[in-house]
């Protein structure tokens, strides 16, 4: 295969990393953490901050926490930096505790957009927060970019603020909110930050810092690539090409000749002005008409070339080219326009052809364009390796230190406990699936870093975290088996505009070869010390069965019994409006799964994932998942609802009932092409959910009417092959899931026999219901006939992390 050895080798038209002369500040050195006081700045030698990071999250000095990375790569640039994570919102005071940044803001609401990461898909109100010290729930405003942008601004106002992370990449346009069901502006404008910096942002940042530093007006600063800033018109010597509307020319009119009579125009249209009117008249009209009405003459109908195109052909330079989007007047108040300014947005992704895109806010003399330049070039190998090769402390900052010293008592942060053995080995995905926002914000185009630097920080966690066990959480990223995947040639890569690269199937031109991640997993788990390499990502089995000695390695080496995948659903309509394979590959993948763990001896079970309610799900197609569920045995513990977050293609299908896959028009020429059956209410929504929880008691009576209403109550019965029965046991309306603090507490019923609590349930008797996987030894009590009881290590196990 005449395949690069490292796809992310290839030539990148940007400036290294590393080519910057360092900031005077790096006279400082390396500091242990950045520091988050004024007392810490002074141990460091520091009167000032040139650069302050204010965050959402705990500050957990690790590449897998996003602001952690921007700080040492400034800090590695020669910039001072502090932090202040999860400030009190309420006032300006907490943001002056460093003092004066000397160049600007950086600004983030944290790894997770504050929306997503307080509210449910139901939206309701989580209780934790899985970045806070202890878990607990509250310690961020919502849509906390705009909100510590305002404050940043009330502290210094004079001090510029560069926006970043997921939460203002995926606002980065006018988009639709879920959590207030209407379209809401830019980022840009609400947060009125000087410059948002989306994707993954250092070589813009890096850039931005040492132009600031240089003295250079933030207000300047137009032509760095993956930002987003606010401007009064387009400059001289740009290129607008118009995409404000979806409509199309209709069909051609002929002119209408000025001298004939409505009797005469009728005529031409075979048409009768009055009853008087015979045939033969209207026939001798018509003759006359054709003749212009008048004897002798020709009307004649010329085209001529309109000055004002370009000829066929004649494209102006994409790098001097910008789209003008429909405003956010227009797409706040039109369902279409919205649904074709997101299909432009996204195909205007690929670093190698997008051009800049502009949108209007406002109207009149309060009238502002947000314009956002193409997205960054993606890093080198060499460039991921010298990120995450920096001096990471690879824990909490000191200050969340619990009573012994550690991080491990009550105000450990779980999402620092998931990661803190796991390492990230490559950046983007090429997958496209529409429910996600990794492709929005990390690009399709994968990033990889050498197998050297992947061993180096095995090392590093093995030697120097405390507590490590000789076990790697995981070896991934955004998925667990693109490292190296990508095209094979970057004339190719840079001209694609194909929104993946796996669907409807997998592109002749994708490189394929797993070989060099087998490698990286032999060598990691050979090495003294580590006794488990474990793989947590998610799994693309469509790509995993074009290599099967891939699928032994991981199937033999890296699976703790349980694997989870997600096929997401097992109908064609659902799957293609996701951009998801069919089920057969989920077979193909599950054949091969069960081959090689019976040759390594081993039971080990695949854990599938489903989503309900997403766009183009209709209720007919949840009733056939549920059936598949039930015939393979499956019983969903935990339910995965659609959550329509901000500018995925999903969620522009969810507002406007269009497929944005296909052509948005106007006026629909294939309805079934394209348009989406949306799920919208509660009472939809829980329908969605309860098929995939058929087996759910607190389920069957909102089942059994949806049932007879589709003409299924066949399904209804006391069989094995009924999907639920027509007996009702007394249940209490409760479901403990999971996620055990979101979750409605299970209580008494009143006069239930056999129920004496909660807590302490009768001999024999489940109230939770388990995973449908078979069950551990030893598990079912005796005499029991049912269903077997799943243990709390399998319940943990089974659960999504």
């Amino acid at each position: 295969m005449n395949a690069f050895a490292d796809v992310s080798f290839f030539p990148r038209p940007a400036k290294p990393l590393t080519s910057y002369r360092p900031y005077w500040a790096k006279r400082f050195g390396t500091a242990p953490y950045l520091p988050m006081s004024r007392a810490e700045m002074e141990q460091l030698g520091w009167d000032s901050c040139d650069v302050v990071l204010v965050t959402g999250d705990a500050y957990v000095d690790h590449p897998s926490f996003g602001m952690a990375v921007i700080g040492r790569v400034l800090e590695a640039q020669g910039f001072r930096v502090g932090i202040i994570a999860q400030p009190d919102w309420t006032s300006a005071e907490a943001f002056k505790a460093l003092g004066k940044p000397n160049l600007f803001w950086g600004v983030t609401a944290g790894n997770m957009d504050s929306m997503i990461n307080r509210y449910t898909a139901d939206r309701k109100i989580r209780s934790d927060d899985a970045y806070t010290p202890g878990d607990v729930g509250g310690k961020r405003p919502d849509r906390a970019a705009i909100v510590y942008s305002q404050r940043c601004r009330e502290a210094f106002k004079d001090v510029p603020i560069v926006l970043g992370g997921i939460e203002g990449s995926l606002r980065r346009i006018a988009h639709y909110d879920y959590w207030s069901d209407k379209v809401r502006r830019s980022m840009v404008v609400d947060a009125k930050c000087d410059l948002l910096l989306y994707g993954n942002a250092e070589r813009a940042l890096v850039e931005v810092a040492h132009r600031l530093a240089r003295r250079e007006p933030v207000e300047s600063i137009t032509d760095v690539r993956g930002t987003a800033f606010v401007r009064r018109s387009s400059p001289e010597g740009w290129f607008e090409l118009d995409s404000t509307s979806v409509d199309e020319p209709g069909t051609v009119e002929p002119p209408i000749n000025p001298y004939m009579t409505t009797a005469e125009q009728a005529a031409a249209q075979g048409q009768a002005c009055s009853r008087e009117d015979t045939p033969d008249s209207v026939a001798a009209s018509a003759s006359q008409a054709s003749s212009g009405g008048q004897k002798g003459s020709e009307s004649v109908i010329q085209f001529v070339p309109n000055p004002g195109l370009r000829r066929k052909g004649a494209q102006p330079p994409r790098e001097l080219t910008v789209i003008r989007l429909p405003s956010f007047e227009k797409v706040k108040s039109d369902p279409v326009l919205y649904a074709h300014a997101n299909r432009v947005l996204h195909l205007e992704t690929n670093p190698g052809n997008a051009r800049a895109l502009v949108q209007a806010h406002g109207e009149g003399t309060a009238a502002r364009d947000v314009w956002l330049n193409p997205p960054p070039i993606p890093l080198t190998t060499a460039e991921m390796d010298w990120v995450f090769g920096l001096p990471y402390a690879r824990n909490p900052h000191p200050r969340y230190a619990d009573e012994k010293g550690g991080f491990d008592g009550a105000t450990k942060i779980p999402a620092w406990e998931m990661i803190r053995a796991s390492i990230n080995i490559m950046r983007g995905c090429f997958g496209g699936c529409t429910f996600c926002s990794i492709t929005e914000h990390e690009g399709r185009i994968i990033q990889s870093r050498s197998e050297e630097s992947i061993i180096a920080e095995v090392q590093d966690i093995r030697d120097k975290v405390k507590g490590f066990t000789g076990t790697i959480s995981d070896l991934g990223g955004p998925t667990a088996n693109m490292y190296r995947l990508g095209c094979k040639s970057p004339e190719i890569e840079a001209a694609c505009r194909k929104p993946s690269c796996v669907f409807p199937g997998i592109c002749q031109n994708l490189h394929t070869d797993h070989d060099p991640l087998i490698k990286i997993y032999r060598r990691a788990r050979e090495l003294p010390g580590i006794k488990k390499i474990l793989i947590g990502s998610g799994l693309r089995y469509d790509l995993a069965v074009q290599s099967p000695e891939y699928v032994r390695e991981l199937v033999q080496h890296h699976v703790g019994g349980y694997l989870k995948i997600a096929p997401e659903h097992t109908e064609a309509g659902p799957l293609s409006k996701m951009m998801k394979p069919g089920i057969g590959n989920y077979d193909r993948f599950k054949q091969l799964f069960e081959k090689y763990s019976e040759e390594a001896g081993k039971k080990q079970f695949l854990i599938p994932y489903f989503i309900a309610a997403h766009p183009g799900t209709t209720d007919e197609d949840m009733l056939h998942l549920a059936i598949w569920l039930k015939r393979n045995g499956f019983r969903a513990d935990q339910v995965q609802a659609f959550y329509p977050s901000p500018m995925a293609t999903a969620t522009a299908m969810y507002h406007s009932g269009r497929n944005t896959l296909t052509r948005v028009r106007r006026h629909m020429r294939d309805e079934a092409e394209e348009t989406v059956d949306v799920v919208r209410g509660e009472r939809r929504r829980r329908l969605h959910k309860a098929f995939l929880r058929y087996h759910d008691p607190n389920n069957w009576p909102l089942l059994r009417e949806a049932l007879k209403n589709m003409g299924r109550a066949d399904l209804i019965g006391n069989g094995k092959h009924h999907l639920i029965p027509t007996f009702q046991p007394l249940t209490d309306g409760g479901y403990q899931s999971a996620r055990r603090k979101n979750s409605t507490a299970a209580t008494s019923a009143p006069g239930a026999k056999g129920v004496t609590g909660a807590s302490q349930p009768q001999r024999g008797r489940v109230l939770t219901q388990h995973t449908g996987l078979p069950p551990r030894a030893g598990s079912v009590p005796a005499g029991r006939k049912g269903g077997p009881v799943a243990s709390p290590k399998s319940k943990a196990q089974g659960r999504r992390g």
